[in-house]
């Protein structure tokens, strides 16, 4: 399956907003360059269309995850316990880090099966509980 995305630059480490098409395979393989880098950011959306989309931060193993529904609806996954609720985490969001309630932390290793998941033409409302924005 061909997806669209874009995410931080291996060579550069800065978010690069270029938009590649390639299979899972690709995106995957970037992925895991980055996490041996330990921070990372990344834009994912299926190919033939520009909404739903997919954002994934981590730094180190934690992860929060954007839904974008449209050019003006965003919402946030829920997290799964692995930061508690009063915890600040810090994770990249495109050039920049964004501070995020424990509430919105996911192990990173989940939030990336969740993407995975995604690829696989699944509704975003069966990749959990969302917050809207």
């Amino acid at each position: 399956m061909s997806v669209m995305w874009a995410a931080t630059a291996l060579e550069s480490g800065q978010f690069s907003a270029f938009e590649r098409r390639s299979d899972a395979g690709d995106l995957a393989d970037h992925f895991n360059e980055l996490r041996t880098r330990g921070q990372g950011y990344l834009e994912v959306r299926l190919s033939g269309s520009e909404f739903p989309l997919l954002t994934l931060g981590f730094q180190g193993d934690q992860a929060v995850i954007h839904l974008f529904d449209d050019a003006e609806r965003s919402s946030l996954l829920i997290g799964d316990g692995t930061a508690s609720a009063d915890a600040i985490v810090e994770v990249p969001v495109m050039d920049d880090v964004a501070a995020f309630s424990g509430d919105f932390v996911l192990a990173v290793d989940r939030a990336w099966g969740l993407v995975c998941t995604f690829l696989q033409a699944v509704a975003p409302g069966e990749l959990g509980e969302w917050c809207e924005l």
